[in-house]
């Protein structure tokens, strides 16, 4: 079976030869391929050859194609908040936040995905991927949520204080930057992704009356609009850290896929989700994957699949480290492809 057609028969709860495995691999498909994580993050091809990789080595079923939160913030405001780092990602520097001075925002335009950036070389690496993998295997675009995208251009700090003091600059901030991951998911739907993934992480620091407020509607926006503008793309939201709060609200969503990081109480999420919705990952980045042998792996991964049930894709909470022993995430992969959806449930 191909791996396309495992993610959409988890999806629709038709029968398929295994479990999907979707981990987020970035900086460990970098390792594994050689590759220095500034070269992965400033080349698209070699992102591509990256991710590439740990689908032929390790049989993942996707290629993810996300890599550091600066993509949409150097197209929109250049790269005068942003340090490069050899090893890691490029990271945003919030005493430089392109938006220290709030009204910059009245000049910020909607970048064109095409004209040549970070966010067309993310579009390139795509469109490597989709020739390789001829629709064989899920390709997962991704855009910075609503308040990533804030939090990155404004400043985390600044933006949580603007939360209290400046509420009516938080919604026009929100609602240009949930205008640019429209914009940006649909130019990569163009490109050949089946899926989007939006990422939040910042979400996991409010409460449910701010994240109500200021977040969930502009999330939804964007999700509806995306879903409008790109009928048949497969939605995945990531919000890293324990989001156990807000999880009866983001239940609310229109999303097909939920990641849900290992911080989040997995059996409080199945229970707001619903039998029917789909859940990603939980097993731990650091305790099961990094630190322990292939068979805690095993045992955590199952132990996850015991709790979301059928409706589950394997994968961690989170990003993987690239310190992970390769053996560990071979573990997982081969839990996956060793039991079928509920497997577990009808044993045990």
């Amino acid at each position: 079976m191909r791996s396309i057609d495992r993610l959409r028969g988890t999806l629709t709860g038709t029968p398929i030869d295994h479990l999907a495995a979707q981990p987020m691999l970035m900086m460990f498909a970098a390792s594994h391929s050689g590759i220095a994580y500034i070269d992965y993050t400033k080349d698209g091809r070699k992102a591509a050859e990256a991710q590439l990789k740990v689908v032929e080595d390790f049989g993942v079923d996707c290629v993810l194609m996300c890599s550091d939160p600066a993509r949409e913030v150097v197209d929109i405001a250049g790269e005068g908040s942003v340090k490069w780092l050899v090893d890691q990602g490029p990271v945003i520097l919030e005493e430089r936040a392109a938006l220290l001075d709030k009204g910059r925002l009245n000049e910020l335009k909607v970048p064109d995905p095409y004209a040549g950036g970070r966010m067309h070389d993310r579009i390139n690496s795509e469109e490597i991927c989709f020739a390789q993998l001829k629709g064989e295997t899920s390709i997962v675009g991704w855009v910075e949520g609503p308040l990533a995208l804030a939090q990155e251009l404004r400043g985390l700090n600044n933006i949580m204080r603007d939360f209290l003091d400046d509420p009516a600059f938080v919604h026009d901030l929100m609602a240009f930057t949930s205008e640019v991951a429209i914009v940006y998911a649909a130019a990569q739907v163009n490109a050949g992704v089946d899926t989007i993934g939006m990422s939040d992480a910042a979400a996991s620091m409010i409460g449910p009356r701010h994240y109500g407020n200021f977040v969930l509607p502009y999330q939804e926006k964007v999700f509806r609009a995306v879903r409008e503008r790109c009928p048949g793309t497969v939605l995945r939201q990531h919000m890293c850290g324990n989001v156990n709060r807000l999880v009866p609200q983001m239940a609310t969503l229109p999303v097909d896929i939920y990641e849900v990081d290992f911080g989040t109480d997995l059996a409080a999420a199945r229970e707001a989700f619903g039998p029917d919705r789909v859940l990603l990952g939980n097993v731990s980045t650091v305790t099961d994957l990094l630190s322990r042998d292939p068979r805690d792996v095993e045992a955590a991964t199952a132990n996850c699949h015991r709790i979301a049930g059928p409706r589950h894709i394997v994968g961690a909470g989170c990003e993987v480290s690239p310190l992970t022993p390769p053996a560990n995430l071979q573990a997982m992969m081969n839990f996956a492809r060793e039991h079928k959806p509920g497997e577990l449930l009808s044993s045990s």
